[in-house]
């Protein structure tokens, strides 16, 4: 079916399709959403701006447009976008590279960061490139999203002892701590602590606690969702009241800006778009994986489904967004999402509300900030993040496939020792490598008929019929230039075995391609097979394989047939038929 203009026009802009439904009983449930999200967001986007290295307006900012463009451009109903942990560690390691001191100049590093972000984004979404992302294998994302984890829980540490820490390994991070242990601030501690056990206990208790005590559902999900906001108000209050950061040295957010996000724009200048442009493509990959991969989840439970080249642009849109707002990069966040999703968000424009919660944050709330301790805003990340780390990865891993194993704790270790941009690097690398070297040495079983059937199964865990004269050999891969050779060794390494074989045949069920290269090694092996006395013959080829192979000469030089099914082969060449025919 022809699509009309409307259709079109549709499929860039996905508002267009679910607003014409929108009703009162939408609308409450996308309000009473978009007031959890507000609540869990603001104490969020302020922890994950500072793990940036960014001041904590940036937060706000980067939580306020890019919610109004996806709600705009994306395909998800309950995908709450902003700064996420994953992301603000990635960022923070970008424009660490770039050894910037001036505030202004990391700014404007990091809101170029975005952009760069949200145009290869948007690029990919255009020329529908979603794919791409799946070279990063769930095993290798699950290493480095725990690495991850680890290494941001490991860096928010300094501001739970109130002392300087550098580094972006981990390594480097708790060597640092170690050096400077001696200047740890006890009423940082105190209050650190206190808030990270607070938080944990809210994740994990109040909710339950609160319907003990008669709340409904709703409000006991909505009073366990505003914790964070508890301990933001309550170490505030002491902290201000006390006067901790004067004579304690309680570090402090100190002044936030009070308004709506300054209209900002990118750099042009190439040498920073060189600089950043590796990070900002290892943070587009990442960031669309995660965010993907929560949206699909989401969508599964209520039988809807996403467009993920669409989801492409709804992501780039609100990189360009946040770039153009004074923010920073973004991508749909794991937690904030299942939030939005239980708290009954039914479409995007539950993300748009929360903007304008946000806004008004932005407008009334910031002078309230002053006084909020780090501290405070390091516990709510470290708990956050937390959740994040899962080691069973390893244990699944190491029982089920040893090469993936091995990717994990790869992706893992270089993470953990060398950052997160080479952890990334080299779980990409990982992934690549490991599908080459695992189809560079494809599953071959020599097969013989299962008696009775026809049916034809491995030799080695069957009793089935063979024929000496007849060797069947089953290729469990695709065939390409990687194991092309592989394939030729392994033929003529069999045939050499002295009997009296007179026929080769190669079953194909599993072959989806055959490349050029795989057909030239398939071309001399018909012939060396052929000057030895042996026919070689192809059973149950693929239709579209069959018709590449037909548009060679490989077929016209062929010394053997190619039969339609392995047991037609079988009878013609031995003459033999099954039982069950015979009894027939």
């Amino acid at each position: 079916m022809a699509r009309t203009p409307a259709t079109r026009l549709t499929r860039y802009l996905p508002i267009l399709g679910w607003a014409k439904t929108y009703d009162k009983d939408t609308l409450t449930s996308d309000l009473v959403a978009a007031v959890i999200v507000t609540i869990m967001l603001i104490p969020q986007s302020l922890a994950y701006a500072l793990l940036a290295g960014l001041p904590a307006e940036m937060g706000l900012y980067a939580s306020i447009l890019p919610l109004v463009a996806y709600a705009v451009f994306g395909t998800s109903r309950a995908l709450a976008v902003g700064p996420v942990a994953v992301v603000s560690l990635m960022t923070a390691a970008a424009i660490g590279n770039l050894g910037l001191t001036d505030p202004v100049q990391i700014a404007l590093a990091a809101g170029t960061l975005a952009f760069i972000s949200g145009v290869i984004l948007t690029v990919m979404g255009v020329l529908r490139l979603g794919f791409l992302a799946n070279f990063l294998s769930h095993p290798v994302i699950a290493g480095f999203i725990t690495a991850s984890g680890i290494l941001i829980a490991a860096s928010q540490l300094k501001h739970i002892l109130g002392i300087k820490v550098e580094g972006h390994t981990l390594p480097g991070v708790l060597g640092s701590i170690w050096e400077n242990l001696g200047q740890t601030n006890g009423v940082t501690v105190i209050i650190g602590v206190s808030a990270t056990a607070f938080l944990f206990w809210v994740r994990k208790g109040l909710k339950p606690l609160l319907l003990k005590k008669g709340f409904k559902p709703r409000m006991a999900d909505i009073l366990a969702k505003a914790g964070p906001v508890g301990a933001v108000a309550v170490t505030t209050l002491v902290t201000f009241v006390f006067g901790l950061s004067n004579w304690a040295g309680v570090k402090i957010v100190g002044e936030v800006p009070m308004g709506l996000p300054p209209l900002t724009l990118p750099s042009l200048s190439p040498e920073l778009w060189s600089s950043l442009f590796m990070s900002a493509l290892l943070i587009s990959i990442i960031g669309f994986v995660e965010s993907v991969s929560v949206a699909q989840t989401l969508a599964a439970k209520r039988r809807q489904r996403i467009i993920p080249d669409q989801e492409l642009i709804g992501l780039g849109t609100s990189n360009i967004a946040a770039a153009v707002s004074g923010g920073y990069p973004v991508t749909g966040g794991f937690a904030r999402s299942v939030v939005n999703f239980d708290a009954g968000a039914e479409t995007p424009a539950a993300g748009g509300f929360t903007a304008i919660g946000i806004a008004l944050a932005a407008l009334l709330l910031t002078p309230l900030l002053y006084f909020l301790p780090n501290a405070t805003l390091a516990a709510t990340i470290i708990v956050a993040v937390l959740s994040l780390v899962d080691f069973s990865i390893l244990k699944k891993t190491w029982g089920y496939s040893r090469v993936d194993f091995t990717a994990v704790a790869a992706t893992i270790v270089l993470t953990l020792g060398f950052g997160v941009e080479t952890g990334v690097s080299a779980g990409v690398l990982l992934s690549i490598g490991l599908h080459l070297y695992k189809t560079s040495r494809p599953h071959v079983a020599e097969v013989g008929l299962v008696p009775g059937t026809h049916h034809f199964r491995n030799i080695k865990r069957h009793k089935v019929e063979t024929d000496e004269s007849i060797v069947t050999l089953r290729v469990d891969e695709s065939l390409y230039f990687a194991n092309a050779r592989f394939l030729e060794d392994y033929i003529l390494n069999r045939v050499a075995c002295e009997q009296p074989l007179k026929h080769v045949i190669l079953m194909f069920p599993a072959v989806n391609e055959v490349d050029m290269s795989a057909l030239e090694t398939l071309e001399e092996l018909n012939r060396r097979l052929g000057e030895g006395g042996v026919t070689l013959h192809l059973s149950e080829v693929k239709g579209p394989v069959m018709d590449r192979l037909q548009r060679s000469h490989f077929l016209d030089d062929l010394t053997g047939k190619v039969f339609l099914s392995q047991y037609d082969a079988w009878t013609e060449l031995t003459g033999k038929m099954a039982d069950a025919r015979a009894a027939e």
